[in-house]
């Protein structure tokens, strides 16, 4: 801890103070001093006195602040009032104390001192969490950036700094999440929030609240006003995902949002500002949901600007060992040991598969295999035994082969999926979580490819 006071009676009172509760504590008489303090560092706290020579303590906690923005400063003085205190919070203090140093107030330092460290670690640890995360969706750090995902990466990267809406669209567990994590955390809003929204999770009655809040007495247990996910947002990015599940109802309120950057929370007559980015995603055909009026064709074109195509893992094929390799690396048991390799035919069979749940099945599968396998090679016999139909040769000796006159392909993929989903229905007895679980889908995605392949128990 460092404090900065142009009284040397003080410095020493407040230093026998601190260091009787356990911190180890410097000392400064002017600003010049604990600037050059401040840059030798590391300090946890800094306190200081507003009235001092030269310098004044609220300008010496703005000079910390664009420095160091996460360091906490406590304000003291011998002069109280509300315009004080005030004006040193402005100045992006922790907090505001008068100065004394009798026992009440000594009590009261300790709890504040103790309080304003806890923060600044915690504004320290977000910070660190928020270099790790724009690490992590760098461009060239997304796995299959030079494979098959290369021209969406390059749209991503042509439309990150800017501030239009992106609509994402493709099958579930193509990675549309990331795409969105890598458009955000690419874009000038990088530092502001990335707020997600699963459209689909939450029941229609509770999905208005959530995105816009409401206020005390909007309804039936609304006992408080709530902030919506619209102005969590504020700054930064909202990511809308499973936006064809949205109810008609609240798309209206949507379109106004992205028309108006408008909107009312429920219950309230007051409308709220909001300056952020919409990025929507969706694993449903929007203009056949358009056709049988479940989606406006408004909407869409306002969600539609950039338009972002991910394509299924079996497109993109060459992508399957480099996500292999990820995968069992991120799974490995011990990080200080090689991860477990798979055998050349165990990866030809992945490569070969049709893969229906996309990279979610790929990576619930590697990790399924390697928590089983435990160590060594994984080969053929160590594949899940819906890999191994008709065999340990895997999908591509039960494939059909091509005649002269050729093959319908997406039926053909369309059967494979469809024998899949079966085979893991009967298996758990048409319970479709635990075949969501077997399949690595989620179980809404699941009942959709049931109901669209008209799938039903045999009698």
């Amino acid at each position: 801890m460092l404090v900065v006071d142009d009284h040397e009676l003080y410095r020493r009172a407040v230093e026998r103070v601190l260091t009787r509760g356990g911190y180890e504590v410097s000392s400064a008489k002017d600003a010049t001093e604990a600037m050059a303090a401040v840059t030798a560092g590391p300090l946890d706290l800094v306190m200081c006195d507003v009235k001092m020579p030269g310098i004044s303590g609220l300008e010496l906690v703005r000079q910390i602040h664009d420095v160091h923005p996460e360091l906490p400063c406590i304000v003291v003085t011998g002069y109280g009032g509300a315009e004080a205190s005030v004006e040193a919070l402005r100045a992006g203090a922790f907090w505001y104390l008068e100065k004394a140093m009798d026992g009440p107030q000594q009590d009261v330092l300790r709890r504040l001192v103790g309080q304003a460290i806890e923060h600044g670690r915690l504004k320290s640890e977000n910070r660190r969490l928020q270099h790790q995360l724009h690490d992590r969706y760098q461009l060239d750090n997304i796995v299959g950036a030079r494979g098959g995902l290369h021209a969406v990466l390059e749209v991503v990267r042509r439309v990150a700094e800017t501030d239009s809406t992106v609509l994402i669209t493709g099958e579930s567990g193509t990675g549309k999440e990331v795409i969105a994590r890598a458009l955000h955390y690419n874009s000038p809003r990088a530092d502001r929030p990335l707020v997600t929204v699963n459209c689909g999770a939450i029941p229609e009655e509770l999905l208005e609240s959530e995105l816009f809040g409401h206020v005390r007495g909007a309804f039936t247990n609304a006992v408080a006003h709530r902030e919506g996910r619209f102005s969590a947002a504020n700054g930064g990015t909202i990511f809308l995902d499973e936006i064809g599940d949205m109810s008609p109802n609240l798309q209206v309120k949507l379109l106004r949002v992205l028309q108006e950057k408008t909107f009312e929370p429920v219950g309230s007559s007051q409308t709220e500002h909001v300056d952020l980015r919409v990025i929507a995603a969706t694993n449903q055909d929007l203009a056949e949901a358009i056709e049988t009026k479940q989606f406006r064709e408004d909407l869409f074109y306002r969600l539609n600007v950039i338009p972002i195509q991910v394509p299924p893992l079996r497109e993109r094929r060459e992508d399957i060992p480099l996500l292999v390799h990820h995968f069992l690396t991120r799974n490995a048991p011990n990080l200080d040991e090689p991860p477990c390799q798979l055998s050349e035919a165990a990866l030809d069979c992945l490569v070969a598969q049709p893969w229906p749940g996309n990279v979610r099945q790929l990576e619930n599968t590697i990790e399924r295999m390697v928590v089983m396998r435990g160590e060594g090679q994984i080969d053929l016999e160590n594949l899940p035994d819906e890999f191994r139909i008709g065999g340990a040769t895997g999908a591509a000796s039960t494939a059909p082969k091509l005649s002269e006159a050729g093959l319908s392909f997406n039926q053909v993929v369309d059967d494979f999926e469809a024998d899949l989903i079966r085979q893991a229905l009967e298996r758990t007895h048409w319970n479709k979580n635990q075949a969501a679980q077997l399949l690595g889908l989620n179980r809404t995605t699941l009942i959709e490819k049931i109901k669209k392949k008209g799938l039903t128990p045999e009698v």
